[in-house]
């Protein structure tokens, strides 16, 4: 096979989710209303927010944040998987395939930081309530939402950097429905394992300090409230609920894809789905549902 470099132009041949025609028409009408939702959800939470003062605080900042960092997670991938439905030839340029995994990490490692930041948050709120407003100030709230981006740029650039100048051998196929990182180095024609070590431990060191600090936050949170009180514990458990709930989703496909991977070509899809389309269409849910004030504030616009 020969090999060949980024700047001829090539593209990769994407397999896509199934071959049967019939079914594709059908995933297309499913994942075009999944992203209409998606997309609607997650602006609807980002305008509310600003539009109602009784929402301008904090949590409902950071919510704002992660709810408009939904919306471009999922327009990554999601927009190309619904067109190429309609394609009987799938394909991706090299450039295209390089930016859906720059964006797809940059989103992803910020959502990660940024669910951090939350749980900071709630456990400032009830662990430490007296100094809550001289803690999470606004100079605090914007410095933790740039912190994100700073760091999900940082993740993804250094990713980018490790496989961007890798010579690609034909066929360029990629048995999937988007790019990333564990695909396109498979197409490799050099020896890869000191560089998948390397990626590994890039992606892993983000994903394994993030969840660490987010289970340190809630089991804080949980031991404190139940070892002064009760009810406060009832009530600080389904404060964090639907945090626990969204980081659970979150962190759960990319454990198994980059931490865990099981080499399994279904298994991976499913996840990949879960992550690219599933999970920012779940969290506006999860976070407003059982939320009273976004609920008052939905209510208001009635009037």
């Amino acid at each position: 096979m020969e090999a060949v470099n980024q700047s001829t132009g090539s593209e990769f041949i994407i397999l896509g989710l199934c071959d049967s025609r019939e079914l594709q028409a059908f995933l297309l009408v499913i994942f075009s209303s999944l992203y209409l939702i998606t997309i609607l959800g997650n602006i609807f939470i980002v305008l509310l927010i600003i539009a109602d003062l009784h929402l301008h605080s904090p949590m409902y900042f950071l919510l704002a944040n992660l709810s408009f960092i939904d919306f471009c997670l999922s327009s990554v991938t999601t927009p190309k998987l619904i067109t190429d439905f309609l394609k009987e030839k799938k394909t991706i340029s090299f450039g295209g395939c390089m930016c859906q995994i720059f964006f797809g990490h940059f989103f992803g490692g910020g959502e990660m930081v940024l669910l951090v930041s939350m749980a900071y948050d709630r456990y400032v709120a009830i662990c430490k309530p007296l100094h809550y407003s001289s803690i999470m100030n606004r100079q605090m709230c914007i410095g933790l939402v740039m912190t994100s981006w700073i760091i999900g740029f940082v993740h993804s650039i250094s990713q980018l950097a490790m496989i961007v100048k890798l010579p690609f051998c034909g066929p360029w196929e990629l048995d999937s429905f988007f790019c990333d990182i564990p695909l396109v180095m498979k197409l490799a024609c050099v020896d890869t394992y000191t560089l998948e070590m390397l990626i590994n431990a890039d992606s892993g060191v983000l994903a394994t300090m993030s969840f660490i600090l987010l289970l340190i936050s809630y089991s804080y949170i949980l031991f404190t409230v139940c070892f002064f009180s009760k009810d406060g514990a009832s009530k600080a458990l389904s404060t964090c609920t639907a945090h626990i709930t969204a980081v659970v989703l979150f962190f759960g496909p990319c454990i198994f894809v980059y931490l865990w991977p099981l080499s399994i070509t279904w298994v991976d899809k499913f996840l990949a789905i879960f992550y690219a389309v599933i999970t920012p269409l779940l969290n506006p849910a999860i976070y407003t549902l059982r939320n009273k004030e976004i609920k008052n504030a939905m209510k208001r616009l009635q009037y």
